[in-house]
């Protein structure tokens, strides 16, 4: 423990010391972290909430993957930025869904399925609730495609109809 310099009665403060060891175990997993975002394609990457410094620093890393020690350097700058981003939990979080950790991903397809399923079978109603739900939708967009796989599904035609539905849904809801 130290003492602040100046009145006595003033409270001691506590000094946290972390060991070198650590330092290094939270560099490495913003390495691997940096890494995992470099490796991922461009549309994945838009998803993430970057910084414009990262998004530039992801571009060079696309331009230079290819050699290996130049883009090993650039793996280390984007760990350096990283540590300095505020939202690291919020990007993390996006990566584990994206990467299927803990099967979130997959829980949320099931849904969206299922969603796919009544709303086929429910019509309208079920168009509103789910717009009130997930704002991004579009009306006229929804039931275009509710209609289409409905009369799809009636017909037994092949379900291209059924699999746009599934597409707009997901792009809208994960």
């Amino acid at each position: 423990m130290a003492k602040k310099k100046g009145n006595p009665a003033e409270i001691e403060e506590e000094i946290i010391y972390v060991s070198k060891s650590e330092l290094k175990r939270d560099a490495q997993e913003f390495h691997q972290l940096g890494s995992d975002i470099a490796k991922m394609g461009k549309k994945q990457r838009e998803r993430l909430p970057l910084n414009d410094d990262l998004k530039a620093a992801m571009v060079v890393a696309d331009k230079i993957s290819n050699k290996s020690d130049a883009y090993r350097r650039h793996l280390n700058y984007i760990a350096k930025t990283l540590r300095t981003v505020e939202n690291i939990d919020e990007i993390k979080a996006i990566i584990d869904i994206m990467l299927n950790k803990n099967n979130q991903a997959e829980v949320m397809i099931k849904k969206i399925e299922q969603l796919r399923s009544d709303l086929i079978e429910q019509g309208d109603d079920l168009i509103n609730q789910t717009i009130e739900e997930y704002p991004s939708l579009e009306r006229q967009k929804m039931r275009q495609l509710v209609r289409n796989a409905a009369k799809e599904v009636k017909a037994e035609k092949p379900a291209r109809g059924y699999k746009e539905l599934f597409q707009y849904l997901k792009d809208s809801m994960m």
